[in-house]
């Protein structure tokens, strides 16, 4: 989510919400992120996808295309391995996935945005409680991230009709880093071009058939 105006209730903080992806030509001295899990610790960690686990939404090849599609406009695709669910706004990492970490990172800007969705607190809080979440790990961060497009009304058109410019437009409201309508941000902040993102849609949609055709989950 590039910047937009925002207040943490649960850390009362007040500052604009940013996207990883306008972080990067940040200088590396100045990320003050929690130190992540060192080598050995991230080889037990295991970053395989995740998996189509439970929860009210079924994860289609297409839907996960679509998820995919988020984490690479947000910045947390990390080549497509879980790490991106470990994601901290700015870069860092978390060691627990058993609840949403409401750390507030201070870079340019201030944020609690965490996960493969950059989800805020209050956000996740909202989806975990309607949805019956017990953690923070991948499954429920995707469900927690379909959610959120049913409540933006893009999901049952994206079902429908594919990733098209209306679904971008609903889903730049809640993720600033997809284009609205009229092709910029729907809070006036840099975001990734349409045209990219369906490339990206398309090539993952790909991927996917391939890997059902291989008997492995949506991933």
């Amino acid at each position: 989510m590039p910047c937009r105006p925002h207040f943490d209730r649960a850390s009362g903080t007040a500052g604009l919400l940013c996207s990883l992806a306008l972080l990067v030509a940040l200088p590396i001295g100045a990320r003050q992120l929690p130190t992540g899990p060192g080598p050995a610790e991230a080889s037990k960690q295991s970053l395989r996808p995740a998996q189509n686990q439970g929860g009210p939404y079924q994860i289609t090849p297409e839907r996960r295309a679509l998820l995919n599609t988020i984490r690479y406009a947000e910045g947390t695709w990390v080549g497509g391995s879980q790490e991106g669910y470990r994601m901290l706004f700015g870069g860092g990492r978390i060691n627990r996935l058993d609840r949403h970490p409401e750390v507030v990172v201070q870079l340019a800007y201030n944020s609690a945005a965490a996960g493969a969705y950059q989800f805020l607190p209050a956000t996740w809080r909202e989806a975990s409680k309607k949805l019956g979440l017990n953690d923070f790990g991948p499954a429920s961060q995707d469900q927690a991230a379909l959610y959120l497009m049913q409540k933006r009304g893009a999901l049952e058109t994206f079902d429908r009709r594919g990733l098209n410019r209306e679904v971008l437009h609903r889903l730049s409201q809640e993720w600033a880093s997809l284009p609205a309508t009229h092709g910029g941000s729907f809070y006036g902040q840099p975001v990734k071009h349409a045209d990219e993102l369906k490339v990206f849609y398309l090539a993952e949609l790909q991927r996917q058939k391939r890997l059902i055709g291989d008997g492995q989950s949506a991933a």
